[in-house]
C-alpha cells in the first residue's frame, strides 16, 4: 500500500530519472523466475546519487516512524535492501541487521547478521516486491529467531495478485514508497514511454507470468 501520493509521484519520477527502473516494451527483459517482461527495476543504483539515496532514506524513515513508532531494530533483506537499510537505521539512529537467503555453508552458517535479540520489534526493509517470495523467506527466518515482526516497507512493489495473497496469508503489513501504476503514470505525463508502449505495460501486468509466451 502507499502512503503518501506525492511521495509515489516523486519516488517514481527519480527512479526513471536515473534509469533505475528501464522500461524496454519493444526488446523484454527477461527475470530470473523466467518471466518476460517489459521493465526491469534495479534499485540499487540509487546509492549512488546522493540526493535520491538521501530522498529515499528521508522518507523511509519518516514512514517507519508513522507507521510503527521506533522500533528496536531496523532489518535489511540481502542484498538489494542492505544499502538502504543501513541508511534508515542510521537516520532513526537504530541497530541494523540484514539477512540472507540461506544460512552460510560455512563459518558460523549465520543467516541472520547482526545482533537480534529474541522479542525485539523489526522492521523490514526491502528495495523491491515483486512476489514476495524472497521477502517473506526474510521474515520467516526473523520470525524464526524470535524477532516481533512490526512491518514491511520497500522502495517499489509491482503490485502482483501474488504477492498480495503471499503477505496475507503471513497476516503482513506491507507498505511501499511507490508503486507500478504510479510509475506507468509518470512515464507517460513525462513523455518517458508513448502510448502504445504504455498499453504494452498495462497489458503485461494482468498477466505477467503469460506474457509474450
Amino acid at each position: 500500500m502507499v502512503l503518501d501520493k506525492n511521495t509515489a509521484k516523486k519516488t517514481a519520477e527519480l527512479l526513471l530519472q536515473i534509469n533505475a527502473i528501464k522500461l524496454k516494451p519493444e526488446n523484454p527483459f527477461t527475470w530470473a523466475s523466467g518471466w518476460k517482461s517489459p521493465i526491469y527495476c534495479d534499485n540499487r543504483i540509487i546509492l549512488s546519487y546522493p540526493h535520491i539515496r538521501n530522498f529515499v532514506r528521508e522518507e523511509m524513515a519518516k514512514q517507519v516512524e508513522s507507521l510503527y513508532g521506533k522500533p528496536d531494530v531496523i532489518a535489511g533483506v540481502a542484498t538489494g535492501a542492505i544499502g538502504i537499510g543501513v541508511l534508515v537505521a542510521d537516520y532513526l539512529g537504530l541497530p541494523f541487521i540484514y539477512v540472507r537467503p540461506e544460512p552460510k555453508s560455512h563459518g558460523r552458517q549465520n543467516q541472520i547478521e547482526g545482533l537480534l535479540e529474541h522479542g525485539q520489534h523489526v522492521v523490514v526493509i526491502e528495495d523491491l516486491i515483486s512476489t514476495g517470495k524472497s521477502s517473506l523467506n526474510a521474515v520467516d527466518a526473523l520470525t524464526l529467531a524470535g524477532a516481533n515482526i512490526k512491518g514491511m516497507l520497500a522502495i517499489f512493489t509491482y503490485g502482483f495478485d501474488v504477492a498480495t495473497t503471499n503477505f496475507k496469508k503471513k497476516e503482513l503489513e506491507l507498505h511501499t514508497l511507490s508503486d507500478y501504476a504510479h510509475l506507468v503514470d509518470q512515464a507517460s505525463e513525462t513523455g518517458y514511454i508513448k502510448e502504445q508502449q504504455m498499453n504494452t505495460l498495462l497489458e503485461w501486468r494482468k498477466d505477467p507470468s503469460q506474457w509474450n509466451r
